[in-house]
């Protein structure tokens, strides 16, 4: 055996392992703005329809 030889298998190991790693997990959005957004939308409809319909 030649002296630079070297063991596949020991890369083939490292590269399972990294492989094999789960990705970490995406933090949770913050839907704080989306929920104000979406009642001063609803608030505005409101007060267009009771508008219309007091006007």
């Amino acid at each position: 055996m030649a002296e630079n030889y070297s063991d596949p298998s020991g890369n083939t190991e490292a590269f399972r392992a990294f492989a094999s790693t789960p990705e970490p997990a995406a933090p949770a959005a913050n839907r704080t703005p989306l929920l104000i957004g979406a009642a001063a939308v609803v608030l505005v409809l409101a007060v267009l329809v009771a508008w219309l319909a007091l006007g």
